[in-house]
Formats: C-alpha cells, sequence, structure tokens
C-alpha cells in the first residue's frame, strides 16, 4: 500500500532529522584526539626514572620504606606519563539542542493545539 503524499513528506523529514542528529552525534563523540601533552609526558618520565632509583636504593640499604616509596612515585610517573590530554570542552548536555522525539512532540501538540 503506497504512501499519501503527507505521509511521505514527514517520513522524509524523519529521516533528514535522524541523519542530521546522527552526524552531530559522531562529531562531538569521536571528534578527534587532543594534542599529547609533552610537559606531562616529560615530568612522568622523570619521576619514572626517580623512582627506579628510590626503589634500587630501598633494594641496596635494605630499606622497604624506600623501596616502596620509589614503587609509588614510579607508578605516579607512569600514570602521569600514559594519561589521555585533557579536553576543555563544555560537556554535551550543557549545549543540548531539542532532539527528534522532542521535536515530534512539540509538533504534535502545535497540531492538536490548532484543531
Amino acid at each position: 500500500m503506497p504512501l499519501s503524499e503527507h505521509e511521505q513528506r514527514l517520513l522524509d523529514e524523519m529521516e533528514r532529522s535522524l541523519y542530521h542528529n546522527e552526524a552531530d552525534d559522531v562529531t562531538t563523540v569521536g571528534g578527534g584526539r587532543a594534542r599529547p601533552n609533552y610537559t606531562a609526558i616529560a615530568l612522568g618520565i622523570i619521576a619514572g626514572v626517580i623512582g627506579i632509583a628510590l626503589l634500587l636504593v630501598g633494594v641496596v640499604s635494605r630499606l622497604p620504606v624506600i623501596g616502596l616509596v620509589g614503587f609509588a612515585v614510579m607508578f605516579a610517573g607512569a600514570m602521569l606519563a600514559l594519561a589521555p590530554p585533557r579536553r576543555l570542552t563544555t560537556p554535551r548536555a550543557s549545549r543540548r539542542r531539542p532532539g527528534f522525539m522532542d521535536s515530534l512532540n512539540d509538533r504534535w501538540e502545535r497540531r492538536n493545539d490548532e484543531e
């Protein structure tokens, strides 16, 4: 059974809106990677080297406290160097615009008010 002209227009509009919303989602979610933070990487490497040195000093001097501190510093340096760079963008929810279902509900309410 073929669609009426009004139903075909409505279906086309729904498809356009869906494709437009999907394209917006793709650009906001997968919007490329941020630049690496070279300062954090350098500080992480320096902390890792200091941690290894403290770990070795703790093993040689047979003081486990120094070895544990060295391991903690080394671990913190690795986490600092490998952490993903932070983005300075606003969360997606604060930039939210009406979605597909919201616009359909608004149109439905307007149509009922006109009648």
